[in-house]
């Protein structure tokens, strides 16, 4: 398995690791979760980089793709059981 500093590393955001970490444990993500999350906040990045603020931008991103993460590996695991 690639640990997550991996994917942190792979995307430009391993400064974030520590926050994303506490947000994810505060809404009670795990690690797949997470690790999908930060894969769509890399590919986020490149069509909108952040300007401004980039620690709120990251903040608020990682939040929205961290709900998507979940419900695509739950439609994954559901379309799964039907074929």
């Amino acid at each position: 398995m690639i640990p997550l500093s991996s994917y942190f590393i792979a995307t430009g955001f391993i400064d974030m690791l520590p926050t994303a970490l506490s947000m994810a444990r505060e809404l009670n993500y795990g690690f797949n979760e997470v690790a999908e999350a930060i894969c769509k906040v890399g590919d986020k990045s490149k069509q909108y980089p952040p300007v401004k603020n980039r620690t709120a931008w990251f903040k608020k991103v990682f939040s929205e793709k961290l709900a998507e993460a979940r419900a695509d590996i739950l439609v994954y695991r559901e379309g799964k059981r039907y074929r």
